[in-house]
């Protein structure tokens, strides 16, 4: 946590590792991202939030000497539609959620997946 005592919301230090993983060429091990991050945060603070990324499947781990070097499972693309997927799994009538999401898509957007849809290119 920073030095200021103030909380950060939810979610918001896992963004920001994330975005440090994204950004690297390589691995990162627990204090390069700690570096990265520029901040004063406990190494735990670190660790634990590597833990929970992990658990989720939005990171990986490879050995790296006597711990882990981390690295991301999906760019940040994928993982918006991960997210989306899990929000849709969630609702027990898809047809009528996904009709919604289509009703209030503008112009461009619903071209846009209609065109994808069209094309076979996302599969």
């Amino acid at each position: 946590m920073a030095d200021t005592g103030e909380r950060r919301p939810a979610g918001e230090l896992e963004v920001s590792v994330l975005a440090v993983l994204w950004a690297a060429e390589r691995p990162q091990t627990a204090a390069e991202i700690r570096r990265a991050l520029g901040e004063t945060l406990a190494r735990t603070t670190v660790a634990t939030v590597l833990a929970r990324l992990t658990e989720k499947g939005t990171v990986g781990r490879q050995d790296a000497g006597r711990g882990f070097a981390y690295f991301p499972v999906q760019d940040a693309h994928g993982l918006t539609a991960r997210r989306m997927h899990r929000v849709l799994d969630q609702d027990s009538d898809r047809e009528s959620v996904l009709a919604r999401f289509v009703d209030q898509l503008g112009p461009q957007d619903e071209r846009l997946l209609r065109d994808l849809l069209g094309s076979g290119e996302h599969q």
